[in-house]
């Protein structure tokens, strides 16, 4: 339940009941004159005043978080404690929330366990063929996410035998795989970061996670700025807007600047008209074109290699990345301009004709993902009408492949404007 309440200095307050039977509350202050609605799920400014630039939209008290310190005060604490060798601050949060998740209506934590997703659209979670759908580089780190929490699952089944003694049902079928992989999701979607801490009873791996009821209100834009860190003064988790916001507009954080893949992955969503968004080039498309008599061409890969211009090579909605023309024209370099490489690295323009073989070797590989892009689509799309079971999961696929079809035909029309000064 949520409701509003100003006190006598003019200070908004959101309060949440934690539990329905429970008289402890959370109080989230906002700054003079400004309140929050929370409608469904999502946060918008209910004034006439806009909201400035550095001021404050939420401050979350240290006592709301869920963290490792939460887990090891529960009755998970003691089981916790003298298992050898210590468990994961993750696997710490994981079990907590699929026990508590398994509690029921007994759990002090029901009002935020019921808002969270049943389930997730991270690729981890989407069937096989779905992922089948992904692009290449896309699909290769859904394939290793999903081979990581299998392994996590695999290694954190005697911890969870040991905690038999808490349940009356057989440990195997609270903490199954699905129920993990949910906690697991909760964690890795909406955790957010606090200072590293470090407990005997733990492994040595980070402890920065914490879940932060009601911010999962605060929907992502990749167009807003935010600041977001806990704040050791007051002992709350707070958000600054570097953003103005409207009467009646929605309130939005941002997650980072991550692209569509990186937002898929980690997130289970795709951004629209993202100004981050951009579309791989892997190594075996990026010599695709080149002459394949080249005798310079394995020196010229392993140039790129071993200056970090074999990855992160991208087409943009501004058109091709520096980082990508740079390396095709090293890889286009003619034998007689090849001592010239070092130049090309620092940004020289050698001659003309490498000007404009690299820039038409860059439309080429861009109409071929054009094709390739179109093609897939159309395979999303005939999935779609065959299986009904996957429309959602599709249908999400399909904005990815879409969002990249965008950022091609524009990184088109830009490289035809660069390739007219050559003609």
């Amino acid at each position: 339940m949520i409701f509003l309440r100003t006190d006598q200095n003019g200070v908004s307050y959101v309060f949440l009941f934690l539990h329905r039977h429970s008289n402890s509350l959370m109080s989230l202050s906002f700054p003079h004159s400004f309140c929050l609605f929370a409608i469904g799920s999502t946060i918008s400014w209910h004034k006439t005043v806009k909201k400035q630039e550095g001021q404050m939209i939420i401050s979350l008290p240290e006592s709301c978080l869920l963290t490792t310190d939460t887990v090891i005060r529960s009755y998970l604490g003691a089981y916790i404690t003298k298992w050898k060798p210590p468990p994961s601050p993750l696997l710490a949060l994981c079990t907590f929330l699929v026990s508590e998740k398994h509690a029921g209506d007994r759990s002090l934590w029901k009002p935020y366990l019921e808002i969270l997703p049943k389930a997730y659209t991270c690729p981890v979670c989407l069937e096989p063929e779905v992922v089948n759908l992904l692009p290449t580089s896309l699909k290769a780190k859904a394939e290793a996410q999903r081979a990581h929490v299998q392994e996590f699952f695999a290694s954190s089944r005697d911890f969870f035998s040991s905690l038999q003694p808490l349940f009356v049902e057989a440990v195997d079928s609270i903490f199954s795989y699905s129920a993990l992989l949910w906690a697991w999701c909760t964690v890795n979607t909406r955790a957010v970061y606090l200072r590293p801490r470090q407990r005997e009873c733990l492994s040595a791996e980070p402890d920065t996670c914490a879940l932060a009821p009601y911010l999962d209100l605060l929907n992502h834009s990749p167009h807003v700025q935010v600041k977001a860190a806990f704040n050791e003064e007051t002992h709350s988790y707070e958000i600054r807007t570097t953003s103005r916001w409207r009467k009646h507009e929605e309130v939005f954080i941002c997650y980072g600047p991550h692209d569509n893949q990186q937002l898929f992955l980690e997130y289970g969503f795709v951004s629209i008209h993202n100004p981050h968004a951009c579309v791989y080039v892997s190594r075996e498309i990026l010599v695709k074109y080149l002459p394949s008599r080249d005798k310079q061409m394995d020196k010229k890969i392993s140039i790129l290699k071993d200056h970090g211009y074999i990855e992160n090579l991208t087409f943009g909605w501004d058109g091709p990345s520096w980082r990508l023309l740079t390396a095709l024209k090293l890889l286009c370099l003619e034998a007689e301009k090849f001592t010239c490489w070092k130049k090309v690295l620092l940004g020289e323009v050698i001659s003309d004709t490498n000007e404009k073989t690299s820039l038409d070797i860059a439309q080429k590989i861009c109409c071929y993902f054009i094709e390739e892009t179109n093609a897939m689509l159309q395979k999303v799309s005939h999935m779609k009408a065959e299986k009904e079971a996957l429309i959602n999961q599709l249908t999400l696929v399909e904005s990815l492949w879409m969002e990249e079809l965008k950022i091609l035909r524009a990184s088109a029309e830009t490289l035809h404007s660069l390739q007219t000064a050559f003609t």
